[in-house]
């Protein structure tokens, strides 16, 4: 939820800081029940600083606001509020402003808020809508959600192919004045159709606002049009979007014909929103939002550390399987939890460049092989250094040269073991359809401890005692 839709005459701010001065007058306007001042500090700047000051709410604070002054919430502010803060509030907002919001929204911020609704509550919001706008939604929400369809705005531009520049600047023109405007808030391609409304090619606008009036859209068309299906996964769209350095790019329905543009300023979201979930599944969490509590951030994150805590068990296992070899040297106690840590900081390392040239299509099976060889040979190389390394610092320690050299394998060994895990295993996991990003974690780590504490122990049962 990210496009303006109103305009505002005060300046931005050019700082993404919360003015926590502000914050806290609005909290004490809610307890005195100032209705005047709790409209002044939410209207006159920009959505997204408005939709911050009140997201910094408590939950209790945004209820009482919503029951002295609903009418702050414009639809602009709206479409700028984290989904799980909308999801809270929409309960509290009768449908006609709801459905008066989704009205004067884009229609890919119109299906993001009515996502959020409660089931019990869709359609009385519908019932309130305008037919146009309501059979809009409803076309939306008929495709699975995460994909184009239901990201795709239904509001762009189109103009046949035969149309002259001067008659397409005057289209727009006459269609900005008339009532229930058809043209979206933001647009930045003019998208080039023929008789059976399939895209042709496009014209972005400044190409337009540059050429001669009398000349035709099909001889200064932009024919290398990146078209998208509905059921594309947005994932894959923002790929698409990021290799042809796309600003909008148009949807097509069953039969090829325009049925909505996908911005720029959405795949931005998208992609932030990936990435942030990649980056919290390779630690076996999710996001914590202003509105979580306790229960469900421990609900969220107990499953997780279970499986750790069953990994962690079997690492243990494996060193009391050398308990009498440990109490007969006591240094291989002080020493393997070394030989551990550095295969599970190498498996780390595999792992997420592995994780982030999967989520890039950069690692492809045209070059698995070579990217599997190169973190084998990396963490083999790394491995003889440290092993010098920690050789020498073992040997100073305890002055045996034994020791040493069983530790210095040992640490080559696991380091080789664990950039093959950090490659292989989210390799694996893509290739039987699970997400590697969640998954891959816990197996790279069982693998760097079992193995680091397997090769040092054996190795020291074998030369030492």
């Amino acid at each position: 939820m990210s496009e303006l839709s109103e305009t505002h005459d005060t300046p931005f701010s050019s700082t993404t800081d919360l003015d926590m001065r502000h914050v806290g007058a609005l909290r004490q306007a809610i307890r005195s029940e100032d209705k005047a001042t709790i409209r002044a500090l939410l209207t006159g700047e920009h959505p997204a600083d408005l939709a911050d000051r009140f997201e910094q709410l408590s939950t209790d604070d945004q209820t009482a606001l919503l029951g002295l002054a609903p009418d702050v919430i414009s639809p602009s502010m709206l479409a700028e509020l984290e989904d799980e803060v909308v999801e809270d509030i929409l309960p509290l907002l009768e449908p006609g402003q709801i459905s008066k919001a989704m009205e004067e929204l884009d229609s890919d911020d119109a299906i993001q808020i009515f996502e959020e609704l409660p089931a019990e509550r869709r359609a009385e919001v519908l019932a309130d809508m305008a037919a146009q706008d309501r059979k809009e939604i409803e076309d939306s929400f008929a495709f699975d959600e995460e994909t184009a369809g239901r990201l795709m705005q239904r509001e762009f531009v189109a103009a046949p192919e035969f149309w002259s520049v001067g008659q397409t600047i005057e289209h727009m023109r006459s269609q900005s004045k008339l009532d229930g405007d058809s043209l979206p808030d933001k647009f930045f391609d003019i998208y080039v159709i023929d008789a059976h409304f399939h895209p042709r090619g496009y014209l972005p606008l400044s190409t337009l606002m540059r050429s001669d009036p009398d000349q035709v859209l099909s001889d200064i068309m932009d024919t290398n049009l990146t078209v998208i299906e509905p059921e594309l996964d947005q994932e894959d769209v923002a790929y698409l979007f990021e290799k042809y350095d796309l600003i909008s790019a148009p949807v097509v329905d069953a039969d090829g014909r325009l049925s909505g543009m996908i911005t720029v300023d959405d795949i931005v979201e998208i992609i932030q929103d990936e990435h942030t979930e990649d980056m919290l599944a390779l630690a076996g969490v999710n996001e914590a939002g202003l509105v979580d509590t306790v229960g469900s951030t421990v609900l969220a994150r107990a499953p997780w550390l279970f499986v750790n805590l069953l990994t962690a068990i079997a690492a243990s296992f494996v060193i009391s399987l050398f308990q009498d070899e440990i109490e007969k040297l006591v240094a291989l106690a002080v020493l393997m939890p070394i030989v551990a840590s550095m295969g599970g900081n190498t498996g780390t390392q595999a792992l997420t460049v592995a994780i982030r040239a999967l989520a890039t299509r950069d690692l492809t099976p045209a070059n698995t092989n070579r990217v599997i060889r190169r973190e084998a040979f990396a963490a083999i190389v790394n491995g003889l250094i440290f092993a010098v390394v920690l050789g020498v610092i073992t040997f100073v320690w305890f002055h045996k040269l034994d020791l040493a050299l069983v530790i210095a394998a040992a640490l080559v060994f696991n380091l080789f073991c664990a950039g093959l895990a950090g490659i292989l295993v989210p390799l694996g996991l893509k290739k039987v359809g699970a997400d590697p990003a969640v998954a891959s974690t816990v197996f790279v780590t069982t693998v760097t401890d079992v193995v680091g504490f397997l090769a040092f122990l054996g190795l020291a049962a074998l030369f030492l005692l």
